[in-house]
C-alpha cells in the first residue's frame, strides 16, 4: 500500500512492532479528554493487540508516522452486527503534536478509501460527548448523527453513533 505523505508525517498499514506505542496513543488521548471510562476503548483488551485484531478479512487499520516515530492511527473494521454493506471506522487518534496538520483528514480519506476497496457502501462511528473536536471533524466528513448503536462493538460507554456513505 503506498500512501501520499502529509506534512512531513506518512501513513502506513500496522506491523505487530506497533502494539504497545498506538495501545498508548489511544489510552493517552481517551484520558487527555476525560473519556477514559468502562465500555470504551481505553478498557478493550483488544486495543494491546491491534495488528492481530487487524488480521480479520475486510479490516485495515492504518499507522501515521513522523521520523519514524508512531504520531497516530485509524482503522476499518467489518464489527460484528453491522449491515453486510458496513463497516466501522475505529480507533481513530493523534498525539497532541500531530494534530492540526491534516493528518486526521488523511487518515480518514484513507479509510475511506479502504472501506470502498473492501466493497462497503457505509462507514459507522461510535464515540462520546468528551470528544467534541473528534465529533465536529466527523460531521466535516459528512457523518450524520444516529438515535442508537448499529451492531454489537461491545463499547457500551459510547452514546453518540454516526454513519455516512462511502
Amino acid at each position: 500500500m503506498k500512501i501520499k505523505p502529509v506534512s512531513g508525517f506518512s501513513i502506513r498499514p500496522i506491523e505487530a512492532r506497533d502494539n504497545a506505542a498506538i495501545a498508548a496513543i489511544i489510552r493517552n488521548s481517551l484520558a487527555e479528554f476525560g473519556a477514559n471510562k468502562p465500555g470504551t476503548v481505553y478498557y478493550d483488551e483488544t486495543t494491546d493487540h491491534l495488528y492481530e485484531l487487524f488480521q480479520a478479512k475486510k479490516s485495515a487499520y492504518l499507522i501515521a508516522e513522523k521520523n519514524q516515530v508512531i504520531q497516530g492511527g485509524a482503522g476499518i473494521f467489518p464489527t460484528d452486527g453491522l449491515p453486510e454493506d458496513t463497516c466501522e471506522l475505529v480507533k481513530m487518534y493523534l498525539i497532541p503534536e500531530a494534530r492540526g496538520f491534516g493528518l486526521g483528514a488523511a487518515l480518514m480519506e484513507e479509510c475511506l478509501a479502504l472501506a470502498r476497496q473492501h466493497g462497503f457502501k457505509k462507514i459507522y462511528l461510535e464515540t462520546m460527548p468528551e470528544l467534541r473536536k473528534a465529533i465536529s471533524n466527523y460531521q466535516k466528513f459528512g457523518f450524520i448523527a444516529l438515535d442508537k448503536p448499529l451492531g454489537n462493538s461491545g463499547h457500551h460507554g459510547c452514546d453518540v453513533w454516526m454513519i455516512r456513505e462511502v
